[in-house]
């Protein structure tokens, strides 16, 4: 048959779309065509003229023959004909067709009225460059690796003599080209070749790669038959092994029932649990060693142990929950009343979650005192992140095999609380809690602290080694809080692998709100009690709150309620739930007993000498009376009231101020010939802290001057022996004390004005606030103005009143 030759290259021609393949010229096969467009492809050919001349062309990878543009071909094809059109047992259009020669698409363009793709182009002559010997030599090689090629596949002699029939390498290299299992990419590279001879050395190449490649699959698969071989007698082994454990009684001790009802044995839940690799080659390893024992031999048990704990862990990776932010918040809002800025800090901790999942976080410290949230705040961030919660408690924990576990060599061995807590949680990204982390000891054993440092740095926690383990384990997913009421005793390179986050005590109007909002409903619902039956009004909350409980946070206050409605549920039993009750100040009374717990409260009357000053405590602020007297002596000062060394200090300094400046104003006082005494009231109570230097101070000055300062009006902050007056903490907590307890001014340093942020509106509405520098502001403040001979320089404070040089007015206004 004469090849037919396109002479037009101006004449668009039908297209035959192919995937996944490539057409070689003088290549005849049959091609299956399932596609609108390839069937109208064919029909537009027959339709054209008696060669039937189409283009085959190739759609790149990853492209849907829907989705295709011109850019999408290949440019490169064969122009072909159809020898014959068949229909198959299906229904289905087989045709016959055969490559001619090469053929570049130069536009293609898809035909409407047709409905199919067509091009124009022109042909692309093979290009001879070899000489006779050369290609003679070259297709001999070819036809020896093809053989070699079709004996290690166990052809038959016929493929091998239909090779002997191939006179043109450029024949040969088109069906060797074709035939070969080679990717897309490189079969379109061989069609796009047009040199002879560098076609031929390309596909001498890849046959060469492909006989290398069959040796070693037909080397791996006697090895694999090998090693089949070895695993049926095994099988068989094993099988034998299995029924003389039957007469024994072993068998079945290591067979578990899976999710499907399916028994399973220990190898078999070790190759389905997914394991990494050398996590999974020391399980086989270990119960290669336990199928080898038998049930009497005491290791054997360690050994199950250690696998069970291997199959219980989560080695891989789990999918993140997607982080809500305003879930969160509600969550954390809900949960808990109050709190707003760790609230805000948690949150931002969340976002930053949500926007690096991948970042190496930060450890937690939440420090406070009992009762204020701690470890329920890390059960709320559980729930907002969708993760599991886990608590260590690590209180008295002494030995640091508490937290790396034992050795497996030790009898009674055991992994530490870190792995055993996530084991409990099954997944890799749980929330754990290290509960009083603060509280840990240190003893012959170890010391715990030093085996936290690697749980808790970011840095090393991703191979965590257990002795019990003995193997990495990957902390970096756990999200880790500590929980601590103190850090004095949390050593520094461990508390420098956390980030503190400070709880203070709640104020009595939040542990009123907490205890109406939580703890009653919660106390109710556990004593079985409803709104028709109990009536506990917000007055007697607050009598509770105030009166019957001293603490920063509101487990007593818990108790206490408990207690009250442990009385009612006895009463609503007995009235079969017929009566409300209604619980007054004399039941809570008669319950919880009398009011031990008063607070003290701003005096009404005023005297020389005395001056309220503010605490801070660990259950909140107080305010507390410092009196002073003086009488003759030799210029000694006495403390008492259980006053510890900063204050005592504090004392010694204040009075060192004091003859400093009134010294001067005062020319016939004689400070060598007289002691003083300054008493703090509460005096078991031991009283610490730089604080009460310009309280003291102040007292000492009230004193000397015979001048009383207004009941009313309280003070805070440290001296110096240079006057000037230092910032101090705890200022929430003494403000809201000195509003219970009915003071109006309050005078502290002009650096602790910021702390006042925190405190409620309701606190700042009702109080006056002074912001000082140093005692001379202080003394004009308090006392007023004074001109000298009382002062070097006139001090004038509105609105005090000025008296000039009016000096018996002076001494009129103190009191001299």
């Amino acid at each position: 048959m004469k090849t037919p030759i396109l002479t037009n290259i101006e004449q668009f021609i039908p297209t035959l779309v192919l995937k996944n393949t490539v057409l070689f010229p003088n290549v005849a096969l049959p091609v299956l065509i399932s596609k609108t467009v390839g069937l109208n492809a064919i029909h537009r050919a027959v339709e054209m003229g008696k060669d039937k001349l189409f283009i085959a062309i190739t759609l790149k990878e990853g492209v849907q023959i829907e989705r295709a543009t011109p850019s999408d071909f290949y440019s490169v094809g064969t122009l072909c004909t159809i020898e014959r059109i068949e229909k198959n047992d299906k229904g289905e259009t087989i045709a016959f067709i055969k490559a001619l020669y090469r053929f570049r698409a130069l536009q293609i363009q898809f035909e409407e009225a047709f409905g199919t793709w067509a091009a124009r182009g022109e042909p692309v002559p093979d290009i001879m460059d070899l000489d006779g010997p050369t290609e003679v030599a070259l297709l001999r090689s070819l036809k020896d690796i093809s053989v070699e090629i079709l004996t290690s596949l166990n052809a038959s002699s016929e493929f091998k003599r239909t090779l002997d029939q191939f006179d043109s390498a450029a024949d040969f290299t088109n069906l060797a080209a074709q035939n070969l299992p080679l990717i897309l990419e490189k079969k379109q590279e061989i069609l796009e070749i047009a040199s002879v001879k560098a076609r031929a050395l390309k596909v001498l190449e890849l046959l060469v790669e492909q006989r290398e490649m069959i040796k070693v699959n037909n080397e791996m698969g006697a090895k694999i038959s090998e090693k089949t071989s070895k695993a049926y007698r095994e099988a068989i082994l094993r099988e034998q092994l299995k029924a003389i454990k039957e007469e024994l009684g072993e068998e079945g001790s290591d067979l578990t029932v899976g999710a499907e009802g399916e028994k399973l044995t220990l190898k078999d839940r070790i190759l389905q649990a997914k394991l990494p690799k050398d996590v999974e080659k020391t399980a086989l390893d270990q119960l290669n060693r336990y199928e080898t024992m038998g049930a009497q031999n005491a290791e054997s048990h360690v050994i199950r142990n250690y696998l069970e704990l291997i199959l219980a862990l989560p080695w891989n990776d789990v999918e993140p929950h997607e982080i809500n932010l305003d879930a969160a918040q509600a969550i954390l809002d809900a949960d808990h009343f109050g709190l707003e800025k760790i609230k805000k800090h948690i949150v931002q901790h969340l976002a930053v979650m949500k926007l690096s999942p991948n970042k190496k976080g930060s450890i937690l410290l939440f420090v406070g005192p009992p009762g204020v949230g701690k470890t329920s705040l890390g059960q709320s961030i559980a729930k907002a992140l969708g993760r599991k919660f886990v608590r260590a408690s690590l209180g008295g924990v002494r030995d640091d095999s508490e937290i790396r576990g034992h050795r497996r060599t030790y009898i009674g061995a055991m992994p530490g609380r870190i792995i055993e807590g996530i084991k409990r949680a099954k997944e890799k990204n749980t929330v754990f809690v290290l509960d009083e982390i603060d509280k840990l000891g240190k003893g012959y054993g170890g010391d715990p602290a030093a085996a936290l440092l690697e749980v808790l740095d970011p840095e090393q926690n991703s191979t965590f080694m257990d002795h019990y383990l003995d193997m990495p384990f990957d902390l970096s997913k756990v999200f880790f809080i500590a929980t601590a009421n103190s850090l004095d005793t949390i050593p520094a390179p461990l508390l420098d692998r956390m980030e503190v986050v400070q709880l203070n005590g709640y104020t009595s109007e939040e542990k009123f709100h907490i205890a109406k909002q939580f703890l009653l409903p919660k106390q109710m619902k556990e004593h079985g009690l409803t709104d028709e039956q109990v009536h506990l009004s917000d007055d007697i909350l607050k009598m509770i709150a105030d009166e019957y409980t001293r603490e920063a946070g509101v487990r007593d206050l818990q108790r206490k309620i408990a207690k009250v409605l442990r009385t009612v549920s006895e009463k609503v039993v007995r009235t079969e739930g017929k009566v409300k009750v209604d619980i007054t100040p004399d039941d809570v009374e008669e319950v919880l007993g009398l009011n031990k717990n008063s607070y003290e409260l701003a005096q009404t009357t005023s005297s020389p000498g005395v001056v309220t000053g503010l605490a801070w405590t660990p259950v909140g602020g107080d305010i507390l009376f410092i009196e002073s007297l003086m009488m003759p002596g030799t210029g000694k000062i006495q403390l008492t009231g259980k006053l510890g060394e900063v204050m005592s200090e504090s004392a010694h300094i204040g009075l060192s101020l004091v003859r400093s400046k009134l010294s001067t104003m005062l020319p016939g006082f004689n400070f060598a010939k007289t002691d003083f005494h300054v008493h703090v009231p509460s005096g078991s109570i031991p009283k610490d802290g730089p604080s009460a230097g310009i309280t003291i101070f102040t007292a000492l000055c009230s004193l000397v001057l015979g001048k009383a300062v207004d009941s009313k009006l309280a003070m805070t902050g440290e001296i110096t022996l240079r006057g000037a007056v230092m910032p101090v903490g705890g200022i929430k907590e003494k403000m809201i004390a000195a509003h219970r307890a009915g003071i109006k001014r309050v005078v502290m340093s002009k650096k602790n004005e910021r702390d006042l942020r925190e405190l409620p509106d309701s606190v700042k509405k009702e109080m006056e606030f002074h912001f000082i520098d140093n005692i001379n502001e202080l003394l004009v403040y308090v006392f007023g103005q004074i001109h000298p001979p009382y002062f070097s320089d006139p001090i004038l404070a509105p609105p005090y009143k000025d008296y000039g040089e009016d000096f018996d007015g002076i001494k009129n206004e103190i009191g001299l």
